[in-house]
C-alpha cells in the first residue's frame, strides 16, 4: 500500500471545516484514504455506489441525512446522489459553531463544477483533489515540488554532493518508463499485459458509465467519445482548439467542447488556463492547454505499451511535460503554498509550460526538457516571459534529466536548471 501525502492535510481540513469534499479520478485512491480517515476519526462509512444505499438517498434525501442520528459520516461516490446537497446544507446550517468534520464526501466527478449542480456550500466546505500517485509518493518521499519552487530560500539551500549533483540523472528510457506506467495504484504491480487489460476495463466499465451519469447526452455518444478520447490523448501538452478537434473528427465543435468539459469533471483531462495577467495580456494567446490527467492512460489510448515504443513516437516530449504538469497538481494536495497553475504562450510562439503564481503573487516560470544537457538558449521563452511580467517574476526554472542544479543569469533575471530526478528524493 502506498502512503498518500495528502492524508494529514485531509485530517486538518476536517478539524477546520464542517464538510470536506475529496474529489479526483476513479481508482486514484479516494476510497482507501476515506476509509482510513473514517477509521481514525470514528466516522460512519457509507458508499453511494451500493444500490440499496443509493436508492435510500435518492428517495428521501432529507430523511437519509436525518437518519444518520448525528454521527459524523463519510459519503463515498457522492456524484451518484447530488440530491443530497440541500439536505447536507441544512444539516450543516444547524450545527453548533464549534462543530467540524461532520461530512466527508468523495466524488469521482467534480459535481460542484457541473452545470447540473447549481447549489454549492459556500463557507462550509473545503475541497481537496486527489490524483493518481505522484512519482514522489511511489518512492515513499515527502518532497514537495510546489513548495520547492516557490520558496525563495530553497535553491540556495539544496544539498549537493561533491560533484554538485542533487539527484541521479535520468535516461530517456527511465523517463519513458515513468510516463508509460502512470500513477494509478492498481497498475503498479501488474505486468504490461495486465495493465492493458486494466486500462481497457477502466475505459469501458467506468469512464463511459460515469459519463452517462454526469452528462445527459442526446443521441448516441459512445462512438463520438470512443473517437474523441484517444484524439485528446494525442493532443496532450498542446493548445486546445475546439474547432480543429471538431473538424478532424467530423463532429460539432459545441458538442466537442461540452464533452471535453464533462471529461474534465471526471478527471480524465485537465485544461490549463493561459496566463493573461498584467503586462502579458496584450501578448498572450488566450487558449487553454490540454493535458491528460494520467500519462499511463494516455499511452494506453495511443496504443503505446512499452518505453521503447514511446521513445520512438512524437509523443515522448509532450507526455514528459504532462507528467511534470500533473506532478505539480498532485503536489498541491500537500503543499504549504496554495499556488495557481497556468501556461503561457505569446504571439511570437514563446511558450512556458508551467507558470506558478505563488500565494504572495510572485511568478515562477517552468519549462520541461527531456534532455540531460542545458544551454543558455533553452531559457529564451522564460526570458521573454520574465520581461513581460517584470517585477513579479521571481525565477525561471528548466527541469531537465541531468543531475546538477545549474544557475544562469540572463539580463536582470535569475534562471536555474534543476534535475527532474529531484522528484525521487525521500525528503
Amino acid at each position: 500500500m502506498f502512503v498518500r501525502n495528502s492524508i494529514q492535510h485531509a485530517e486538518q481540513l476536517l478539524e477546520e471545516f464542517r464538510i470536506l469534499y475529496l474529489t479526483g479520478p476513479r481508482q486514484a485512491g479516494k476510497t482507501t484514504l476515506a476509509k482510513y480517515v473514517a477509521q481514525e476519526r470514528g466516522m460512519l462509512y457509507l458508499s453511494l455506489d451500493e444500490g440499496s444505499v443509493l436508492a435510500s438517498a435518492k428517495s428521501d434525501p432529507f430523511g437519509f441525512i436525518a437518519g444518520l442520528d448525528g454521527r459524523n459520516v463519510v459519503l463515498d461516490e457522492f456524484q451518484y446522489a447530488p440530491e443530497l446537497i440541500p439536505a447536507i446544507k441544512l444539516a450543516s446550517d444547524r450545527l453548533k459553531p464549534h462543530q467540524r468534520g461532520k461530512f466527508f464526501i468523495t466524488g469521482s466527478a467534480d459535481i460542484f463544477s457541473a452545470a447540473r449542480t447549481q447549489e454549492a456550500l459556500p463557507g462550509h466546505m473545503a475541497r481537496l483533489e486527489l490524483y493518481p500517485l505522484s512519482v514522489t509518493e511511489m518512492h515513499g518521499g515527502r518532497f514537495n515540488l510546489i513548495d520547492y519552487l516557490t520558496d525563495t530560500r530553497t535553491l540556495s539551500l539544496t544539498p549537493a554532493d561533491r560533484n554538485g549533483s542533487i539527484a541521479k540523472p535520468l535516461s530517456r528510457g527511465q523517463l519513458a518508463a515513468w510516463v508509460v506506467r502512470g500513477g494509478y495504484p492498481e497498475v503498479q504491480s501488474k505486468s504490461p499485459r495486465s495493465q492493458g487489460v486494466w486500462y481497457k476495463s477502466y475505459v469501458q466499465g467506468r469512464l463511459f458509465k460515469d459519463f452517462d451519469t454526469l452528462y445527459s447526452a442526446r443521441g448516441e455518444y459512445h462512438d463520438k467519445l470512443s473517437a474523441l478520447i484517444p484524439y485528446l490523448a494525442g493532443l496532450s501538452a498542446n493548445l486546445l482548439k475546439y474547432a480543429s478537434v471538431a473538424n478532424d473528427l467530423a463532429q460539432n465543435d459545441k458538442v466537442v467542447k461540452s464533452y471535453v468539459e464533462a471529461l474534465e469533471w471526471m478527471f480524465i483531462v485537465k485544461r490549463i488556463r493561459p496566463f493573461i495577467k498584467n503586462s502579458a495580456r496584450r501578448q498572450s494567446l488566450g487558449m487553454p492547454k490540454l493535458h491528460m490527467v494520467d500519462t499511463g492512460l494516455a499511452c494506453h489510448l495511443l496504443n503505446i505499451r512499452t518505453p521503447e515504443q514511446l521513445m520512438a513516437t512524437s509523443y515522448f516530449g509532450a507526455l514528459v511535460e504532462t507528467l511534470i504538469v500533473m506532478e505539480c497538481f498532485k503536489h498541491l494536495a500537500w503543499s504549504k503554498d496554495d499556488a495557481a497553475i497556468f501556461h503561457f504562450r505569446d504571439t511570437q510562439k514563446n511558450e512556458v509550460d508551467i507558470v506558478l503564481e505563488a500565494s504572495g503573487g510572485g511568478l515562477i516560470g517552468v519549462e520541461v526538457k527531456a534532455s540531460a544537457t542545458v544551454i543558455e538558449r533553452d531559457f529564451k521563452s522564460l526570458y521573454q516571459f520574465a520581461t513581460l511580467v517584470g517585477k513579479k517574476f521571481q525565477r525561471g526554472v528548466l527541469l531537465y534529466s541531468g543531475s546538477q542544479l545549474l544557475p544562469f543569469r540572463i539580463g536582470e533575471f535569475n534562471f536555474y536548471a534543476i534535475p527532474i530526478g529531484i522528484l525521487f528524493t525521500a525528503k
